[in-house]
């Protein structure tokens, strides 16, 4: 994994989250929020700590944000400060630059400024956990995005015996199995003669709507 350096603005409990441990992965991460006590409680786990308004673009600039290979813009309640803090990245050069959202209407604005990607972190923990709490026979899952993802599930009993390519799987149920474990092994990409067993755990990717149909097969 390639050492990245990241530029998180606003430590409330998702920025502060997203700091730490993309600290701990190994990256350089520079954490920016204007109260003193939220830096304070985050300065020894990022790289760099630092009280400012990252409303300001003479501040920002002084920063070096454009020299940044990611920003985080993780102020959610204070909409007038999001957006205005998301257009002063991009106009300084920042290549990617991901926001937190509070509402759909919120997302759109970002989005139209020039947010690369918008997130809802209690929304998507929400749909994970849901998916977890909902079915005995997800294992894991993982939001890829508002409606894709990737999960882990038992194989149907009426796929047993039968190979990958027989079943049909993509264009009859519009997901994907990227992998197959089978205990302690794992075939990556099966090809489509695989014979699905009645131990094997598929790794799906797809529409939640898709997987979830899967899972009640």
């Amino acid at each position: 994994m390639s050492k990245k350096s990241y530029l998180v603005i606003g430590l409330g409990r998702f920025g502060t989250s997203v700091a730490t441990e993309l600290f701990k992965l190994g990256h350089e991460v520079l954490a920016v929020d204007c109260n003193e006590e939220n830096v304070n409680h985050v300065a020894d786990n990022v790289t760099h700590a630092i009280t400012c308004d990252a409303r300001d673009e003479a501040t920002l600039k002084s920063l070096g944000v454009r020299n940044f290979d990611c920003a985080i813009v993780g102020i959610g309640s204070d909409v007038a400060s999001s957006v205005m803090t998301t257009v002063t990245l991009k106009e300084l050069g920042v290549e990617q630059v991901i926001c937190k959202a509070n509402s759909q209407l919120h997302k759109t604005v970002l989005e139209k400024v020039g947010a690369d990607r918008v997130v809802f972190p209690e929304r998507e923990m929400a749909h994970k956990l849901a998916q977890g709490l909902s079915s005995a026979n997800i294992f894991d899952f993982i939001e890829l995005s508002e409606n894709f993802g990737v999960a882990e599930i038992e194989s149907p009993d009426s796929w047993i015996g039968k190979t990958i390519g027989s079943i049909d799987i993509r264009a009859k149920y519009g997901v994907n199995i990227i992998a197959v474990k089978e205990g302690s092994e794992v075939n990556v990409a099966p090809g489509a003669g695989y014979v699905l067993k009645k131990n094997s755990v598929l790794v799906l990717v797809g529409r939640y709507t898709d997987i979830e149909a899967v899972e009640k097969l």
